[in-house]
């Protein structure tokens, strides 16, 4: 079994004071060999996180022990190699911005288990929308889902209130999906907010669905982009064939990295025109340093993966 041990987590449950929850957090994680991100805001705490699997059993009863976290659900997978290069716990306003401070997401929409959301997107009259951002999209979604093409989830209320009834024209139920469910709950409480009663989210998350349902009953098309060194996971959460672009911090196909425009640590297809001569040799420059750090066993500080959690 791979030693480490990845865990995706997030609870929406009142925090009335989350900047008194930073530094005894930040500290447990780093007494228990845990880097990744956490974040906590009023409205809860969003991560992932991974370590040995003591360190993450003690970092884990941390966070089940704070105001509301007791039933806490954690997503897991197994990690050859640590996926973080340090650990950061940050106050947020919102632990997933939507940019919709009136939404309760404790008032979000009705959950279906992996195992019934087939069914339930097999329905003509349900409406499936991918609350991901376009990056995350291109990498793999489910057959027919609707793709909003948002560059980031404060997008999403925009653009559900612009294409409002051509979306609803003819459907009877709204099913949604994300990477673990957060954006969902959200996303779900939004559109009851703005009158549609009957709204599902997959429980979970993509990740659950990927766990719980065999392959060969699977309706998910490609691979689904994570938050983390892995890039990308595929059924049973097995590692997927996508890279990471250092320059863009994009997702890379095998596509993508067959391309002319593609150079390790430099540029890919999507980030090329974008960057100037300049920056590419600056570029080349940090993923030499980084080779060279790794060939001393070192980290280099331009192979992180900065990441702010995941939104999902």
């Amino acid at each position: 079994m791979p030693p480490i041990r990845v865990c995706a987590l997030y609870r929406f449950t009142p925090f009335p004071d989350p900047a008194a929850l930073q530094a005894p957090l930040l500290a447990a994680c780093e007494a228990a060999g845990v880097r990744g991100t956490l974040l906590l805001a009023r409205e809860g705490i969003n991560g992932t996180i991974a370590g040995p699997d003591a360190g993450m059993e003690a970092v884990l009863a941390h966070i089940r022990a704070l105001p509301g976290c007791a039933t806490l659900d954690v997503k897991e997978a197994r990690a050859d190699a640590m996926p973080f290069h340090r650990t950061k716990v940050r106050l947020k306003r919102e632990i997933v911005t939507m940019g919709e401070p009136a939404i309760d997401p404790l008032d979000a929409g009705h959950y279906v288990d992996p195992a019934d959301w087939n069914a339930l997107i097999a329905d003509p009259a349900t409406l499936v929308i991918d609350t991901r951002n376009d990056y995350e999209v291109a990498v793999g979604s489910f057959a027919g889902a609707v793709d909003p093409q948002t560059r980031t989830f404060r997008e999403f209320p925009a653009w559900f209130r612009e294409h409002r009834d051509e979306l609803l024209a003819g459907t009877k139920q709204v099913a949604m999906f994300c990477t673990g469910g957060i954006r969902c709950e959200k996303a779900t409480a939004f559109l009851k907010a703005e009158g549609v009663d009957d709204v599902f989210h997959l429980k979970g998350g993509i990740l659950q669905y990927l766990e719980d349902v065999p392959a060969e009953e699977s309706r998910w098309q490609g691979e689904c982009f994570v938050f983390d060194e892995r890039v990308a996971v595929g059924h049973g959460l097995t590692p997927g064939t996508h890279g990471l672009c250092r320059a863009c911090r994009m997702p890379v196909s095998p596509a993508d990295r067959a391309s002319p425009l593609f150079e390790e640590g430099v540029s890919c297809p999507r980030c090329h025109a974008a960057r100037s001569e300049t920056d590419r040799a600056r570029y080349a420059e940090r993923h030499r340093q980084a080779l060279l750090a790794e060939a001393r066993g070192e980290a280099h500080v331009g192979r992180r993966y900065e990441e702010d959690a995941s939104p999902s």
